[in-house]
């Protein structure tokens, strides 16, 4: 009789596929989707009473997948259970393990920290058991997690609007967002002057920039234009002199590599990606893809940590590569180390190429845009921080004229080092070029060419944006780096924030939600206690506490709070103010206010329901339009649906149903377009005099007709075969793995 064959369960497709190319006709892989057991939707599903004993039931979608999986489980000599190496990849393997009722002998846990076949054979082959401390601190989580959402959010719906929720981090998160907003309002400008100087040695006819400093020897602010002129006319009828010129040189060093959240931040700054779909693309280079003349192979390590350790194999691999491929000088004597900080879990090595030689070029063909943007700084990131520093020759330079002291300073690379490969991208804005400064010498006599002042007002702190939240929440300690990209989706999907631009604004609806959880519910939305909260998670994982004992700790005040809540807003109803937009009503000149419908938020007049005028948001795409060069805008039809026109309207007659990207044709220098829908998606160039146009039918746009028969097809076969819950979980899966 044969040998049964081995049952590896994972939770996706392609990582299934990749996997079960990799061990062979002895196993047989299958994908979960993700959760196949879960809380109930629609009760609280934990016994607070008896220890907070979770009631876990199939989720009802995956009926028949979960019945296949007992079937296949039932035949299989041992089920290695390999989600993903995670506290929530831990527990969907002790949910597989309790669902499909397999004893300890026969399952076996096994994790991937990249999907190479090295890998992938040498983790079969050292199996271990269930870790129940994390699953434990995943249950804690969930378990929480539901108590406050559920506890919380039928105030909520009853106090001020239904359909409202609350969560212990998206609570936190949004409380940042308002809190910086308050930051914003309460703000003082204050005036200040900047005063520069343009010299010029004799005979030279380019001048060069140098910038008020001081007064004496002391560093002088100026305050208002009337300081300004005093010192123009000191300046104006004295010589200047050169009275310090210091030559230096500077070096500057790598970033680490990447962990979860530098990844976002980096993704959201350089590729303009949100947080969830970097993920999501992180996800699909981590679980395979095909490359020609390799076939399918996991591109980068796994993406959900917070560590800086890399592998001493992976370190070698990279300064063969460095050595190899640039030169010696361009790789340091001795590895780089990076530290972790303390907090950090430390599960996982940082986000690397599984390969260095698969350089972004070469698999680039293979890829979609979105995955090789991001493979580029992934594999960027990674090189470099194994590579040599970057050297520049720094000059500063000082002036006096008259008592006053001005400065210039410039800055020229000498040796690219890692730049070669890499340069991290910043919040801020890049400060304009200085120019070139012209060899001086102390003593030296300068002409003054001119002077132009320029008066400034501080500004108040900016806004977060994606990236930025992200980067606060990993220094306060909320939440983990599986929980950075959710948190961020959940509270602009509960329209408690809005993006404007790249910046992220606390609406009246997540101001009037914040305050009443800040008065009643104070320790909720306590960055420190929430923080206190993830240490505590981590206590159960590492086995240092019971998961009950800090559900326990944690609701007796939360009981408290909650009766004191209800007594306090007993009777209560709190409106949320509408929003005023800066626009007028085209018909009755009242006040615009920003509403939200059916299809996202729109303008609508303040006088309604006498005044029913309404009018789309403007939503500035990337790129520019094709025809003219003018702004691209989002605009939404009449039945809901988006399309992209040229902000000229009928004056120029652009419009299209397919997405502006901020990429640029490398043939013809206009924007490239991508399909629109979710997934992987290439761009393509839609302008008809070049030569890398392509055109609409080869857009990967079904054609109405076959859509239609396709779909009928697949209702038909569906229908036949009973599986039409397994399809749709299919689909819905793949995002709870992500998550």
């Amino acid at each position: 009789m044969a040998k049964a064959k081995d049952l590896v369960i994972v939770e996706s497709p392609s990582k299934a596929k990749t996997i079960e190319k990799y061990l062979g006709s002895g196993y047989r892989v299958t994908a979960s989707m993700g959760h196949l057991r879960d809380l109930p939707k629609k009760e609280l599903g934990v016994d607070v009473e008896n220890g907070f004993r979770p009631k876990y039931i199939p989720v009802a979608e995956r009926k028949d997948l979960i019945e296949e999986l007992k079937a296949d489980s039932k035949k299989a000599g041992t089920v290695y259970l390999a989600t993903d190496p995670d506290r929530e990849g831990e527990a969907i393997s002790w949910h597989l393990k309790e669902l499909l009722g397999l004893s300890d002998e026969k399952a076996r846990r096994v994790t991937f920290n990249e999907i190479t076949k090295k890998v992938v054979t040498e983790s079969i082959q050292h199996p271990r058991s269930l870790d129940m401390d994390l699953v434990d601190a995943q249950q804690a989580r969930r378990v929480l997690d539901r108590i406050v959402g559920y506890e919380i959010s039928p105030l909520l719906w009853k106090k001020v609007r239904r359909g409202l929720s609350a969560g212990r981090v998206q609570s936190v998160a949004t409380r940042m967002v308002c809190d910086r907003e308050d930051e914003i309002r309460a703000f003082q400008s204050e005036e200040y002057w900047l005063l520069d100087a343009y010299l010029r040695r004799d005979g030279d006819e380019q001048p060069f920039r140098t910038r008020f400093w001081g007064r004496d020897g002391k560093k002088t602010e100026l305050h208002n234009e009337a300081e300004v002129r005093a010192v123009e006319d000191l300046v104006r009828e004295s010589p200047f002199r050169v009275t310090s010129v210091k030559k230096t040189q500077k070096q500057r060093s790598p970033a680490p590599p990447f962990i979860t959240s530098t990844l976002q931040q980096e993704a959201s700054r350089r590729l303009n990606m949100t947080p969830r779909r970097t993920m999501s693309v992180a996800q699909q280079l981590y679980e395979g893809v095909e490359i020609s003349g390799i076939g399918s192979v996991g591109l980068i390590s796994y993406m959900r940590t917070d560590s800086l350790r890399l592998s001493d194999e992976a370190v070698s691999a990279a300064r063969s590569f460095i050595l190899e491929t640039y030169g010696p000088e361009y790789c340091p004597k001795a590895p780089r180390v990076y530290k972790t900080k303390a907090s950090a879990q430390d599960a996982h090595e940082a986000i690397r190429p599984t390969d260095v030689t698969l350089t972004p070029e070469r698999v680039r063909k293979d890829l979609t845009q979105e995955q090789y943007r991001l493979y580029r700084i992934i594999w960027g990131r990674f090189t470099a921080c194994q590579m040599a520093n970057a050297v520049y020759d720094s000059l500063n330079v000082e002036v006096e004229s008259a008592g006053c002291q001005f400065r210039a300073q410039s800055s020229v690379p000498v040796f690219a080092g890692y730049t070669k490969v890499y340069e991290e991208s910043s919040d801020e804005e890049a400060k304009p070029e200085e120019g070139r400064i012209p060899p001086l010498q102390e003593g030296d006599a300068l002409l003054l060419d001119k002077t132009v002042p320029e008066q400034q007002f501080t500004q108040p702190p900016a806004r977060y944006t994606e990236a930025t939240l992200i980067r606060a929440m990993e220094e306060k300690g909320i939440g983990r780096p599986s929980t950075y990209a959710p948190t961020i989706s959940t509270i602009t999907a509960h329209d408690y924030v809005i993006k404007e631009g790249r910046y992220l604004k606390p609406t009246p609806l997540g101001e009037v939600v914040t305050g009443l959880m800040k008065d009643h519910f104070g320790d909720i939305v306590d960055l420190k206690f929430t923080n206190h909260m993830e240490a505590r998670l981590d206590e159960i994982e590492s086995g240092k506490t019971g998961w009950q004992d800090v559900l326990q700790e944690f609701y007796n005040g939360f009981e408290s709070e909650m009766k004191a809540a209800e007594t306090a807003m007993d009777g209560q109803r709190i409106k949320v103010p509408d929003e005023v937009s800066d626009e007028v009503c085209e018909v009755c000149g009242k006040p615009l206010l920003v509403k939200k419908g059916r299809f996202g938020h729109f303008l609508g007049c303040s006088g309604f329901p006498e005044c029913t005028f309404t009018k789309p948001i403007v939503v500035e795409m990337p790129g520019k339009c094709p025809k003219c060069g003018s702004r691209i805008l989002k605009r939404t039809s009449k039945k809901g649906y988006v399309f992209y026109a040229c902000e000229r309207g009928t004056d120029c007659g652009f419009i299209t149903w397919d997405v502006p990207t901020k990429d640029t044709c490398p043939q013809c220098g206009k924007t490239l377009f991508k399909r629109s829908g979710r997934g992987p998606l290439k761009s393509f160039c839609i302008n008809e005099a070049c030569p890398a146009f392509v055109p609409e039918e080869k857009r990967r746009y079904p054609k109405k007709d076959e859509k239609a028969a396709k779909g009928a097809a697949a209702r038909k076969t569906a229908k036949k075969t009973g599986r039409s819950s397994s399809a749709k979980s299919a689909k819905s899966g793949s995002g709870e793995a992500e998550e």
